[in-house]
Formats: C-alpha cells, sequence, structure tokens
C-alpha cells in the first residue's frame, strides 16, 4: 500500500504501521527456519493473538478487535508484503472466524471466537478432498445424523494450517443422494482435541510455500455434537461457502498486490548495485524499461484491489468483481515475479534470494481459492451480451 488508500483513515494507517513493524520484527526473521522444519511453531499463534493480529474484525463481544475488513486488509497485506506465509492469519480469522461469525450459533460464537482471537486455538477450513477441489459439489465426505451427532467419514486434502487446527470448518455431505447436489451439503465445526477417529497426515511437500502447514485430514467415524452444524438447518453448506467465498477472494488479491510490489522493490534494490559490463544493472535500458513494466502492473494491481476493499466495506462487492480481482492478481504476480527473477540472473535461482521463494510461493495462488479458470467462468457468466 504505497501512499493512503481512500479507504484508510488515520486510525487504520496507524494500525498498518504496527503491523508492518510486527511482521518484519517479529516474524519475517524466523520464516527460514520454519520453511526447514515445514511448520511454524506452534507458539506463533498466542505471540499473534497476544499482539492483535487475529480476528482485527470481530466484535469485542466475541473477544475481537471491533475493527473492519479494512483492519483485515491490512494484516493480509502486510503479511504478504514480509513474505511470511508459514501461518495463515487469512483462513483463521478472515475465513473460518467470519462463518462462526455468520452462521455459528450464539453458543458456538461465545465458545470459540475469544479462544481464536487469543491464539488459544487454531482454525482451519476443510473443503478439498482428494477428488473433490474446485468442483465442491463433487465433496464424498460424509456426515450422516445419528441421534445428537453427525458421524462423519471422509478425507480432506490440501488443509492449510492442518497440523495445529484445533478447530476446523468441514464440509460434508448430510444428505448422501447424489442427485441433491449442492443442496446436500453441509457445513460442521469440528474440535480435534481428543476426538476419536480423527487424525491428520504429515506436512505435505510442496513446490513452495515450505513453512505452511498443508496436510491431509482423515474423519473415521468422527461424532460430532450436532449443535456444532452451522445455520441450524442441514443443506445449507453451499449457500454458506458462496456467500463468503468472496472475501475469501480479495483476501488472496489483496496478499498478491502486495506481494507484486516486494518483488518489484526486491528487484529494484538488486539491480541497483549489481555491477554488469563496469555500471550497474539499472543503468541499462532493458532493465529500467522492464522495471516500469512491473511497477506499472504492480501500480494497477494495488488500484483494483483498493477499490474492492472499499466495496468490501459498503457491502457491494459482488462474486465477479472478486473473482476479477483474485484472477488478475495471481496472474500478474506470477509474471511479474518471473520478469524480476530474470533480472537477477543466476542469483535469482538461488533458494535463498527472496524472489526465487517468491516465485516457488505464488505459484499455487491460481490454484487456491477456486482455480482462475473457475474465476474466468464465473466473470463470464455476469457478462451480457449488449442487445
Amino acid at each position: 500500500m504505497n501512499g493512503t488508500p481512500a479507504w484508510m483513515n488515520e486510525e487504520v494507517a496507524q494500525f498498518r504501521d504496527s503491523v508492518r513493524r510486527i511482521f518484519e520484527r517479529e516474524f519475517a526473521p524466523q520464516e527460514e527456519r520454519w520453511r526447514r522444519q515445514h511448520l511454524a511453531d506452534r507458539a506463533v499463534w498466542r505471540q499473534a493473538g497476544e499482539m492483535g493480529l487475529l480476528c482485527t474484525s470481530i466484535p469485542e463481544a466475541y473477544g475481537g478487535a471491533g475493527g473492519s475488513f479494512a483492519h483485515e486488509a491490512v494484516v493480509a497485506h502486510e503479511q504478504a508484503r514480509a513474505l511470511v506465509n508459514s501461518f495463515s492469519i487469512n483462513v483463521h480469522s478472515g475465513i473460518v472466524a467470519h462463518y462462526l461469525l455468520a452462521y455459528g450459533s450464539e453458543a458456538m460464537k461465545q465458545r470459540w471466537l475469544p479462544k481464536m482471537a487469543r491464539g488459544d486455538i487454531v482454525a482451519a477450513i476443510a473443503m478439498t478432498e482428494p477428488g473433490a477441489g474446485t468442483d465442491l459439489q463433487a465433496l464424498r465426505t460424509t456426515a450422516r445424523r445419528d441421534g445428537e451427532h453427525f458421524v462423519i467419514d471422509g478425507t480432506k486434502t490440501f488443509i492449510t494450517n492442518g497440523h495445529h487446527a484445533d478447530l476446523v470448518c468441514v464440509a460434508a455431505r448430510t444428505d448422501p443422494d447424489p442427485a441433491r447436489g449442492a443442496k446436500g451439503m453441509s457445513l460442521l465445526m469440528v474440535e480435534t482435541a481428543g476426538l476419536e477417529g480423527f487424525r491428520r497426515g504429515r506436512p505435505l511437500a510442496k513446490i513452495g510455500q515450505h513453512g505452511q502447514d498443508t496436510v491431509e485430514l482423515f474423519f473415521d467415524g468422527v461424532r460430532v455434537p450436532a449443535q456444532n452444524l452451522l445455520g441450524g438447518e442441514e443443506g445449507q453448506g453451499f449457500r454458506q461457502l458462496m456467500q463468503q467465498l468472496p472475501r475469501e477472494r480479495l483476501l488472496i488479491a489483496i496478499g498478491a498486490a502486495a506481494a507484486m510490489q516486494r518483488a518489484v522493490d526486491e528487484t529494484l534494490a538488486y539491480v541497483a548495485q549489481r555491477q554488469v559490463f563496469g555500471a550497474p544493472l539499472l543503468a541499462m535500458q532493458n532493465t529500467r524499461f522492464k522495471l516500469a513494466e512491473c511497477q506499472t502492473e504492480a501500480a494497477l494491481a494495488q488500484a483494483f484491489v483498493d477499490q474492492c476493499i472499499a466495496r468490501q466495506l459498503d457491502g457491494t462487492l459482488d462474486v465477479p468483481t472478486a473473482a476479477m480481482a483474485k484472477w488478475a492478481t495471481t496472474h500478474r504476480l506470477c509474471q511479474v515475479i518471473d520478469e524480476c527473477l530474470q533480472l537477477h540472473g543466476g542469483y535469482g535461482y538461488m533458494a535463498e534470494v527472496p524472489i526465487a521463494r517468491m516465485y516457488a510461493d505464488a505459484r499455487v495462488l491460481r490454484i487456491l481459492g477456486g482455480a482462475n479458470e473457475v474465476m474466468k467462468e464465473l466473470i463470464a457468466r455476469s457478462m451480457e451480451v449488449p442487445a
């Protein structure tokens, strides 16, 4: 966020400055160690809670900071800018906390949201399965009603925060009839501590985001209280997911725009000091032109993201626009990082250089939150043929 966007008031700007210092001083220095061990320390969640980074837009009545999406946007931007991706505040605070706020009973909100705000528990969302990712209607995990419980059977994969997760929002079929499609899906909140029939796999080996504890989760006859059903009525899960996905996609776009600017900044600093043929690499016209292109892409991305944040704040952000933001920023991010890596020469291919890590870490953003091809389909469906 270069300068102060229109949606950011003085209080939010001060919050941004504080959050930036926290990520730079407290978390960025630990990122390399987390990448080596393939997950962040569990204690980082309580630290984030103590520093006011969690559940910033959750009402104070439920233990949150009582802020707005503007505060969430700041945290998402600064975490991405600092290249700290070994624990996902977006999933914990921006997604799961808001499913609880929107669809949870008063008892559920009082039980879990304060603990999430403090970092006492870690939250994850479990939608993707080995055979169902973008196509959520193909889910095979089932939740069968048995008296005062649901019995969950199935496997979830690519679950962010999965290793540490104490609370998981699970998408499952409560109606086994395939013909029911999306109408047969529900969301259940699952507490994992001492839960019989629940287990988690080891952190998955990925080409990037090595510090993020992405795992498989296994449910074998797991019994969950029926009162943990979000919305209190079966078959509401798909509708709930569709209502919340624009927020998730905007959070991804915010991080992508921040990372794009960080890539340009890293490269500008490198080419200014790198000597080629007796002069800085920046002295070459091709270098300046390439950086000019990349900076323009970063500025355009940030301008659109700022517009989307303003619309999220006033309640007018729609599904197609969020899809545009997610597709455009993640697509351009990969292109900009590729150009920036090229300007680093051989050093850009070295894992210890930030641009190399960014190159590997950015690629998944075109997949998670809904593949970019699906984003284009959502955009196309909203377009009207001129009369």
